[in-house]
């Protein structure tokens, strides 16, 4: 994967988010005073167990939730502003492809949608963007023609066709078996070292999330909150020989006795 893509990574600043939902009329903190940073071409990954809000923080960053208390700017602006200027991509769990669009369609279905934030911008040709994810034989193929991977890819793309300087992956490959799951971390991995940008990535996975970071949080529940985060200081660029890495061993075993913490604390 190597698009040509020219914008630099941007900074995402959540300070003191605080989000509540309600539960059997009652009120219940998901998030509670969140302060997140992520540095300008920082890939950041966030861990822990279910119910902790780590989605939920995605979404508010991505302005599909409001928060009740604190902040979000992306390179200092309000996240309303920053949704109209596009400087935001975002891959969820499931591709969300409509199945009556071809490849080539759907990706360029944002490029259709507030088309009066398009002038001056610089699209992406989505033929070569395609190509550089593997996709050039497959532009004019149906959702239902490809394989559960080939369908994240389009939907990776698909974030990319603005070319945003942030983006959002909500658990893009949860649901894909483990070794079309490693082609595609591989692939995100070689496609973002390529062409940094400030990622904030969602996942359950460990391994994954210390062969892309370059920072790990762990978030506890109950209330959702950051409580701790390890530094990966391995060097880029990365492939999977990093897994047979002394240093790759220590980062699994210190992060995976911080999710037991987590998880042991909210069961007493």
């Amino acid at each position: 994967m190597n698009a040509a893509l020219t914008t630099t990574g941007a900074e995402v600043l959540a300070r003191g988010v605080t989000k509540r939902f309600g539960v059997r009329g009652q009120p219940v903190t998901v998030l509670d005073d969140v302060d997140l940073r992520i540095a300008p071409g920082e890939f950041v990954s966030v861990i822990g167990p279910s119910g902790c809000g780590k989605s939920t923080l995605l979404r508010i960053i991505a302005g599909l939730l409001d928060a009740d208390e604190g902040s979000v700017a992306i390179n200092g602006e309000a996240v309303p502003q920053a949704i109209r200027h596009k400087a935001m991509g975002l891959v969820p769990q499931t591709p969300a492809l409509l199945p009556w669009r071809s490849v080539r369609d759907n990706v360029l279905l944002p490029t259709q949608v507030n088309t009066a934030a398009n002038a001056g911008r610089n699209l992406l040709d989505v033929d070569e963007l395609l190509t550089s994810f593997g996709l050039g034989k497959d532009l004019r193929k149906y959702p239902r023609q490809l394989s559960g991977g080939m369908q994240q890819r389009v939907a990776i793309a698909r974030a990319f066709v603005f070319d945003p300087p942030v983006l959002l992956m909500d658990e893009p490959f949860s649901a894909l078996d483990e070794i079309t799951r490693d082609q595609q971390r591989l692939g995100l991995l070689d496609f973002w070292q390529s062409n940094r940008r400030s990622v904030m990535f969602i996942t359950h996975s460990v391994p994954e999330a210390i062969l892309l970071s370059d920072r790990v949080v762990l978030m506890a529940a109950r209330p959702g909150r950051i409580a701790e985060i390890t530094e990966i200081d391995l060097p880029r660029p990365r492939d999977e020989s990093v897994f047979l890495s002394p240093q790759f061993r220590e980062y699994e075993i210190r992060i995976r006795e911080g999710l037991r913490r987590v998880m042991k604390n909210a069961q007493d």
